[in-house]
């Protein structure tokens, strides 16, 4: 089992805009052609911060088109918010607030063997990682740059914690990188 941050990153290291669009990120490539298929396949929870979920929400048309549903997750997720937001009918969400490490343990119950798969933002991630949770980065960089946005993943981690484990070009326009962790 581990925990994987598992994301879509410009060239510059932005998630999305500074409105939280991913308009960006859509004419690059194709879902079923990148790894997401075996990667999705091998996940029993997620987590996703508040800014994610809304914009699931507020995107559910073009989530649907791309996915086929508007709701495309079978597994338990975990929504990191202080807020109340809405509901999705006949999904299993969990909203939560706080340190992250109990949460962890609540899916990590849940996924059983399975991986956990921290969707963005790239805060989240950071404080998986800054609690010594995070294993595993896998990042499909566009061929696309935005200037300024939504980083990445906001942290310093310098060498030798990231080590690159492999490098994929599913496609022309994006290329994935894959990096595990390493623990002192």
């Amino acid at each position: 089992m581990k925990t994987q941050y598992y994301t879509a990153a410009t060239l510059d290291g932005f998630l999305a805009t500074e409105d939280d669009s991913l308009a960006w990120l859509f004419p690059l490539g194709e879902l079923d052609s990148s790894s997401y298929p075996a990667f999705i396949a091998e996940v029993g929870a997620l987590a996703m911060g508040s800014s994610t979920y809304e914009w699931m929400l507020d995107n559910i048309e073009q989530v649907r088109e791309e996915t086929g549903e508007a709701w495309p997750y079978t597994q338990p997720v975990w929504v990191f918010t202080t807020r109340t937001l809405p509901t999705v009918e006949g999904a299993d969400i969990h909203f939560v607030q706080g340190d992250v490490r109990a949460v962890h343990e609540a899916m990590r119950n849940i996924a059983g063997e399975k991986n956990i798969w921290i969707v963005g933002g790239g805060d989240l991630a950071g404080q998986f990682h800054d609690a010594g949770l995070l294993d595993e980065l896998i990042i499909q960089i566009g061929s696309a740059t935005l200037g300024s946005g939504k980083p990445l993943f906001p942290r310093r981690v310098l060498s030798p914690v990231l080590q690159l484990t492999s490098v994929q070009q599913p496609g022309k326009n994006m290329v994935e990188l894959r990096y595990s962790i390493q623990r002192e």
